[in-house]
């Protein structure tokens, strides 16, 4: 009985597989008649619960483990860093950082050391780490000095046990090579923006080509550069960057290249060509490190009074507080104020040339204070007629009105490479070829 029931269960289920469709139907038209399927059901069931069963025991392990209450959790700690900015007070820093730690912001509002972290200079490179209650576990502040230093403070603030201590100290920034490439789109910084070159980087190479190359008239499409430049690190944070160390431009298809070295034994640096020759040029190009031309040397419509008249320098136009630098070393002749120019500094230079540098904002340097080429000076500003933030910059030559656009192509003032550098220059040159062309590739291979 038994085993003619197997074979009639082996049978429907063959017939299952073959014709799933056809079974489930009659299956259906089965249970339509209820008296018949109780009746023709029985039999079966009972049948089926006469089969041999077995039961099986088996362990099964344990997906998870109970926690050990009597072993501590890790602690919970968030870890921000931030920039300090021109308006931060010790609150609105903290807010940010998200700490919410009033022993922890008494402490820092009386201890001396603190002090610079929310004051001074803005652009403090500050971490903090925190726990999931806002209350803060150490703090850890870096910045320069001054835009030129070789070395870099650092000020931690931690909790020792229950008592919060501070260290302010001053360690050497770290210096190292990065390597950049671009090519030119519609403008030169526009480029540098799309290669990530650092601003003060962009700055330099304008200045150093900017007697070779007019990038305001010269820039073809497809122009390429290659530089080799530094950065200056803290603790594997860069703070500033350095050097332009060397750099290709090849413009309208011709190669200009420029290396910086400096002489064993401490001797002067400066820029010079791959054959030696110097770069150094007594005037930069532009007062601004980043700006736009937005009124040329020349005859105009006034915006002021209406009418054409000559426009005697060129403006710049630029946010208000923009770092406005000398362009060559030079002797303030008159810092102050003068009628339509607002705040203005003319600065005597040699060779009986003025530059005049109007409109600003504030002014940074006096009357007969000596300044070097790339010394701040003032900040943009709309001071005296003007109609909005910008600079006016006027170039004298011998009392005659020159275009300021020219200013750099106007003369030289590097000193010729010694012949007792030769050799050592040729050696700084050779590797600097080298990583021009690495700087080439790994943008030729990013792009691919």
């Amino acid at each position: 009985m038994i085993e003619r029931l197997q074979e009639r269960l082996q049978l429907w289920q063959r017939r299952l597989q073959r014709h799933p469709r056809r079974v489930v139907a009659a299956l259906g038209v089965l249970l339509l008649g209820t008296g018949i399927t109780a009746f023709g059901t029985d039999p079966l069931d009972a049948a089926l619960d006469r089969l041999p069963q077995r039961e099986l025991v088996e362990a099964v392990p344990v997906a998870f483990t109970p926690a050990d209450t009597e072993t501590p959790t890790a602690p919970f700690i968030l870890y921000r860093t931030d920039t300090t900015r021109r308006d931060d007070t010790l609150a609105t820093l903290l807010q940010r950082l998200g700490v919410s730690d009033a022993q922890a912001a008494e402490f820092l509002r009386r201890h001396p050391d603190a002090a610079p972290l929310w004051r001074g200079r803005p652009g403090k490179l500050v971490s903090a780490e925190v726990d999931d209650d806002g209350r803060l576990l150490r703090l850890t502040a870096r910045w320069l000095p001054r835009d030129d230093s070789p070395t870099f403070q650092r000020l931690t603030v931690q909790r020792d046990g229950g008592v919060w201590r501070a260290r302010l100290e001053s360690a050497p920034l770290v210096a190292s090579v990065h390597l950049a490439s671009g090519t030119i789109r519609t403008s030169l910084f526009a480029a540098t923006d799309a290669a990530r070159l650092p601003d003060s980087v962009a700055s330099q190479l304008a200045d150093l080509f900017g007697g070779e190359i007019d990038f305001r008239r010269d820039l073809r499409a497809g122009d390429t550069f290659h530089v080799v430049y530094e950065a200056l690190s803290a603790d594997g944070e860069v703070l500033r960057y350095g050097r332009l160390l060397g750099a290709e431009f090849v413009n309208a298809g011709r190669r200009h290249q420029l290396v910086w070295f400096q002489p064993p034994g401490g001797a002067k640096g400066g820029y010079y060509n791959f054959q030696g020759e110097s770069l150094q040029r007594a005037f930069l190009a532009s007062p601004l490190a980043f700006s736009r031309v937005s009124s040329g040397y020349g005859m105009r419509f006034h915006p002021v009074y209406g009418d054409r008249r000559a426009h005697l320098g060129v403006d710049y136009a630029a946010p208000t507080g923009t770092p406005v630098r000398s362009v060559a070393d030079a002797v303030v002749e008159f810092a102050g104020w003068q009628r339509g120019y607002g705040n203005v500094v003319i600065l005597q230079h040699k060779q009986d040339r003025k530059t005049i540098y109007a409109h600003l904002s504030r002014i940074e340097v006096r009357k007969g204070q000596r300044v070097e080429q790339g010394q701040t000076i003032g900040a943009v500003g709309a001071t005296g007629t003007a109609t909005g933030p910008h600079l006016h910059f006027e170039y004298i030559v011998a009392g005659a009105h020159r275009d300021p656009l020219t200013i750099a192509r106007d003369n030289s003032g590097g000193e010729p490479l010694e012949a007792r550098w030769r050799s050592a220059f040729e050696r700084v040159a050779a590797t600097m070829r080298e990583q021009l062309t690495a700087a080439a590739t790994v943008v030729q291979a990013s792009a691919e």
